[in-house]
């Protein structure tokens, strides 16, 4: 995830990341400029197209779809945005669910051994889950002295949680801690499983085809017909004109590709990784 000061405008307007649309996008601008214009040529000085012909009302019709795509883009960007933030608040849902079951912990817990095991473990699944999320494999051995029996074929946070669960299990048949102690830190334990879920929901299901496809052909298909209603208007300042509509447009699209998956390698997902180590700092401070 990028950091960056949101008062330096500076920086915004002249600074290109490498995650920036203007870099994805140039190659495709370069191809658009030139095609308008060719398109702007044709039409002024080879078929010497005049402002009395029908094609000069073509702009009659971007401006009634120019509304269409843009509450298009608008409600795309929106529904990425949203997928995006549950993913952050799931993960700040972690956070405090890991700090309050380590307090709890903490304080119910009288031996070392169960506190050593707990310190580990609650940490583990943070991390285990982002690697789930990430779909990268996962070494037995998380962390030092953590050896984990896990089947990697098998749901691998819930086999974790399933590992705590067995050691509070036992805890309780030891008498270490009491049934009202047991339902104390049963919702820390449930909402382990919710958190997960939520990522899993937003990580496997994607914006229907249908629509993403929809939005990229109207996107492609307007900005190819822009030239041959405003070269007549334009001449050849139509190629930067149309480049800089195709690059909004394009760019809104980009950006809410980007992000509706907040759980991937791009520059602007979210940092579960850094996360995952904030929770074992905490947790390690706590118990």
């Amino acid at each position: 995830m990028i950091s960056y000061n949101t008062k330096d405008w500076f920086t915004f307007i002249f600074h290109f990341h490498k995650s920036d649309t203007v870099r994805k996008l140039f190659p495709i601008m370069i191809a658009i400029a030139i095609y308008s214009s060719l398109v702007g040529y044709l039409e002024v000085y080879y078929f010497k197209i005049g402002k009395n012909d029908y094609v000069q009302n073509i702009p009659i019709m971007h401006g009634m779809l120019g509304f269409v795509i843009s509450l298009l883009l608008v409600f795309r960007t929106n529904t990425a945005y949203d997928r995006w933030w549950e993913g952050r608040k799931q993960w700040g849902i972690l956070v405090n669910n890991s700090r309050n079951l380590a307090i709890k912990l903490s304080v119910i817990l009288k031996d070392e051994n169960d506190r050593k095991f707990f310190r580990k473990f609650i940490p583990v699944y943070a991390d285990i889950l982002h690697k789930h999320l990430h779909d990268s494999e996962t070494g037995k051995q998380l962390f030092e002295d953590v050896d984990l029996e896990i089947d990697h074929h098998k749901h691998k946070p819930n086999q974790v949680k399933r590992i705590m669960y067995h050691k509070i299990n036992d805890l309780y048949d030891a008498k270490k801690i009491s049934g009202n102690q047991l339902i104390i830190i049963n919702d820390e334990f449930k909402a382990f499983t919710d958190v997960c879920g939520a990522c899993e929901r937003i990580k496997n299901t994607p914006i229907p085809y249908s629509y993403s496809a929809f939005i990229k052909k109207f996107i492609f298909f307007y900005i190819m017909t822009l030239p041959f209603g405003y070269s007549i208007s334009l001449g050849y300042y139509v190629a930067p004109v149309v480049v800089f509509v195709f690059y909004v447009l394009a760019s809104l699209e980009l950006i809410a590709e980007e992000i509706e998956d907040p759980f991937g390698e791009d520059e602007n997902d979210l940092p579960t990784k850094k996360i995952a180590e904030n929770i074992k700092k905490h947790v390690e401070e706590l118990i």
